[in-house]
């Protein structure tokens, strides 16, 4: 057994060496070709140029640290303007509102540094950030040959260097979240005695291998400055501009909210007109174009936002003059404009839109489930929560990151009051450790409804959500099984979402990075889950019937999707709203009778339902 050991790793340690020298040759002539001992000395450099992407096109600039890989850029795309940098430890960004954030979580880490690896030329240097080189293969694509390197720069992604026949760098090829990013480079001119791409294009193909030009970012470089001077403080996150403000001495204001479907909805004003909100950890300032259209915003561009729907919309993005929420204020914000299609049915409630990241960017947030009260504050104003649970987060992009344990699996989640379930897997995760099996899921069928559609999946009974000391038993969650959308992040593991944050008073700290979970009444009480099978939409005097679940009382009853639900048990469906007809169908007990009438085609149908559990009223492993 040793000799054969023995014998494994003189062969596997022959073929890395293999793989080394011919990585090294390849990297070599692509030094000289793009020249040479002139990379040596070379310190630093400088770039300005346009910037094109989702039909809107600007300045840009960008400054690299050649000997460390730290780099800023900024933009001005239409009339927005942003930014985002690597101060040598970790990314940051600057959005257009002006919000300034840390990216610290492990996967936007491990992105920062596989870029950091490439801007600081590693590849010839390696003292200067260390790789795995791995094997080199030649590959042909729309009629030219390349040399396709694997490597993986130190705590970083693997990426895939393309080398076209000229021995120039033509392509990186680097996993994100569920998508790949492949970015091409080419005219290379003469900068200084190096060769540099003045043209670079990154493109995002989804699992499914779609390719969305609405994604796509295009630089063209104009004027380029080898060597030029840079400081630590070129490189540092900047602070945000002081656009946000509340109006009274206090710097405190709260703010009464509805609670429908475990949505958090508020009045607000945008230019002093009054505005109904959905509050949304996980989104950002946004309209529907009718709600746009109203205030008297006018929207730019053409760019894509995904949600937990697998489809992508259209988005544009128009500036008002100030958002407000009670006291709380924002100057000038920016907002993404796109159609929620059918969530106003979805969820039974008229809104405008979302106000979430620019907000709890900027104040301390304390949501009161309890008393149905959400409270901003300037940093410091009003403490945590009594004998609160304290779980620090991480940020990629905008959205919160907790780490928790589930039934035994670790597990890393975004943290989101936009989200109605209590716990939804994503689907790398639910694949990688066979959930599907362990918690008994049968039957898949809408379990989410938000940006881009519909989400499918499994529902089913967890076992024991740990959040620190926490411990949360009988979610009733669902288990994505898509390839698309939100919940198909392999570097996730979920979504916590307003069915267990209801259970508490939920305080966010962003400057520390810090979320307070403080028990209320709520704690204990046992997840319902709808013992129907169906997924209803408002649909005026009627309920319409969007989804029915395999195997389901529902599906036994011979309800069909697109069937309009008049009355349950007599009783018509304009006297509830559909949030009140959602809780008597997760509160009506297993085996009692429910009489439909149904508009189906024209006929006029009634059905008998019995109800029975979709999930099991209890986990059983």
């Amino acid at each position: 057994m040793l000799r054969m050991q023995l014998l494994t790793i003189v062969l596997l340690g022959g073929a890395a060496l293999a793989h080394a020298d011919e990585a090294s040759e390849l990297l070599a002539r692509y030094k000289a070709a793009s020249g040479g001992a002139h990379w040596d000395a070379a310190r630093s450099w400088h770039g300005d140029g346009t910037l094109d992407a989702g039909g809107l096109n600007g300045e840009y600039h960008v400054t690299v640290d050649l000997r460390s890989g730290r780099s800023v850029d900024a933009y001005k795309l239409g009339s927005v303007e942003g930014g985002d940098g690597y101060d040598g430890t970790r990314g940051w960004e600057r959005d257009p509102g002006g919000e300034v954030a840390a990216l610290d979580a492990p996967d936007a880490l491990r992105r920062a540094r596989s870029q950091a690896w490439l801007d600081a030329r590693a590849y010839w240097f390696p003292q200067r950030i260390t790789s795995t080189l791995g094997k080199v293969e030649a590959r042909a694509v729309d009629g030219r040959t390349y040399r396709v390197l694997h490597v993986t720069p130190r705590d970083g992604d693997e990426l895939t260097l393309w080398f076209d026949e000229h021995a120039l760098l033509a392509r990186s090829v680097q996993l994100q979240g569920g998508e790949t990013a492949t970015t091409s480079y080419d005219d290379y001119r003469d900068a200084g005695g190096v060769q540099l791409p003045f043209h670079v294009v990154t493109d995002l193909t989804d699992a499914a291998g779609r390719t969305d030009p609405r994604r796509r970012v295009e630089v063209r470089l104009q004027h380029v400055a080898l060597d030029v001077a840079v400081t630590d403080a070129d490189f540092a996150m900047p602070q945000m501009s002081a656009t946000a403000r509340i109006d009274n001495a206090a710097g405190i204001t709260t703010i009464p909210f509805e609670l429908v479907n475990n949505h958090i909805y508020v009045d607000g004003r945008i230019d002093g007109k009054p505005a109904h909100f959905l509050l949304d950890t996980g989104g950002g300032n946004l309209l529907t174009p009718a709600a746009a259209k109203r205030f008297g915003l006018s929207g730019e561009g053409k760019l894509a936002m995904g949600g937990s729907g697998e489809d992508r919309v259209d988005v544009a993005l128009a500036h008002a003059g100030e958002v407000r929420i009670g006291d709380a204020a924002l100057s000038k914000p920016v907002f993404y404009v796109l159609d929620l299609g059918q969530l106003a049915a979805v969820e039974g409630v008229n809104l405008d839109g979302l106000v979430g990241y620019e907000m709890f960017r900027r104040f301390d947030v304390r949501i009161d489930y309890a008393k149905h009260e959400v409270t901003l504050s300037e940093s410091g104003k009003v403490p945590p929560p009594a004998s609160a649970t304290v779980l620090p987060f991480t940020l990629d992009e905008h959205t919160p990151i907790v780490t928790a344990t589930l039934d035994g699996l670790p597990l890393r989640m975004t943290v989101d009051t936009g989200s109605r379930s209590s716990l939804t897997l994503d689907s790398p995760f639910v694949r990688a450790h066979d959930l599907l099996t362990r918690y008994h899921a049968e039957g898949e069928s809408v379990v989410g409804w938000g940006v881009g559609g519909a989400a499918r999946g499994n529902a089913v009974r967890f076992g024991t959500l740990q959040l620190g000391a926490l411990k949360i038993d009988g979610i009733a969650g669902e288990l994505f099984t898509g390839s698309k959308g939100a919940f198909a992040n392999p570097d996730l593991g979920g979504n916590l979402g307003g069915g267990v944050l209801r259970r508490f008073t939920v305080a966010f700290d962003y400057q520390a990075k810090k979320m307070y979970l403080a028990p209320n009444a709520q704690f204990g009480t046992a997840d319902a889950f709808d013992r129907s099978g169906l997924w209803l939409l408002a649909d005026g005097a009627a309920l319409k019937v969007a989804d029915v679940a395999p195997g389901s009382a529902a599906a036994r009853a011979g309800v069909r999707s697109g069937d309009q639900i008049t009355a349950f048990d007599d009783e018509a469906v304009a006297s509830r709203v559909l949030a009140d007809w959602r809780l008597l169908l997760r509160e009506l007990p297993t085996g009692q009778d429910v009489t439909l009438d149904i508009e189906r085609a024209g006929r006029r149908v009634t059905l008998h339902m019995t109800m029975a559990d979709r999930i099991a009223p209890r986990f059983s492993p």
